[in-house]
This record gives structure tokens, sequence and C-alpha cells, in this order.
């Protein structure tokens, strides 16, 4: 996969799961989040079967997700079920259980602070660092900077998460 293939799938599939999530949040509409659900699925299993530090990263949101109990519509189902299954069609890589277990944690923790009053009644940084699903980024920068994951990996995500908030900008500025 190239570079830019890679970058992308990870700038989409951030954008189409937040916009997914706010059409299924903000303004009920079940099927255009579900199609934009399955959009991000693409993209997510795209870069997942094509490189493996993407694997680690978006079955470790997959799975820190499931653990935080954020699964929680049919969009995010119709989002899991494409991501399975082209990752079962297509397979990935083996996968090192430690790499897997730390963005498994990683993103858990961010799903069990983001939105959480009691952690943001500790103070505006908590509200930001769990706003803004810090562990992960902390995590996958630690990965790299130790040699297990590419740096380049920490940029995807960064992208990946830079285009999410761009879709919540566009969403509470024009769609709501």
């Amino acid at each position: 996969m190239t570079p830019i293939l890679l970058a992308v799938s990870y700038a989409l599939s951030g954008f189409f799961m937040k916009f997914s999530d706010d059409e299924f949040d903000e303004k009920n509409n079940k099927i255009l989040a579900v199609i934009l659900g399955i959009i991000c699925g693409l993209f997510a299993a795209y870069a997942t079967v094509t490189n493996i530090d993407a694997a680690y990263i978006f079955i470790g949101i997959l799975i820190g997700n499931l653990l935080g109990l954020k699964v929680d519509g049919v969009h995010h189902i119709a989002t899991l079920l494409t991501f399975l299954i082209i990752v079962a069609i297509i397979g990935i890589p083996g996968i090192n259980g430690f790499i897997l277990f730390a963005c498994i944690l990683g993103a858990w923790i961010d799903e069990l602070g983001n939105d959480n009053p009691k952690v943001y009644s500790k103070g505006k940084f908590f509200e930001y660092f769990f706003d803004y699903r810090f562990s992960m980024k902390v995590v996958i920068l630690l990965l790299a900077m130790f040699g297990y994951l590419q740096l380049i990996s920490f940029v995807y995500f960064l992208l990946f998460e830079i285009f999410y908030e761009i879709a919540r900008e566009l969403f509470e500025k024009y769609l709501i």
C-alpha cells in the first residue's frame, strides 16, 4: 500500500466515524448513519488488511470500544460487521499480543474517560484529555518511540484524529 493511500484511509475512517456517530446521536438519522458507518468500516478495514500497524490500531479501537460498551447503535454494528467481514475474508498478518494489548488498553481507557462526568469533574485537564482521547495517542507514540510501531503510524493516527475533529466541527457548524 502506498503511504498516501494509507494516510487517506486513516483520515477518511476518522471522518466517517465521527460523521456516522453524529448523524445517529444528534439527528437520529439511522439510515445515513449506517451508510457512513459502512464507509468508515471500509476505510478502516482497508488500512488494517494492508498494514500491520493499522491492524493494531484499528483492532485496538474496535476492542476498546466493545470493552467500554460504546458500541451502542445500529451504525456501530454496521461499521463493525463491515470491518470484520473484510478482515475475515482478506486476513491480516501475525499479531504481536503485547502491541495489540497496549492499543486495546489505550482505546479502552479513552472510552472509559470520554463523556464521563465523574472523570470530567476532576478538572479541565481530564476533560480535555479524555474529550480528545489522548490515551491512545500516548500509547501509539510510545510504541513508535520504542520501535514497536513505525513513527509514521503515529502521524497516520493523528490524521485519523484530525479528520474526526473536522467532521465534528463541520457537523456542529453546518449540519445540526
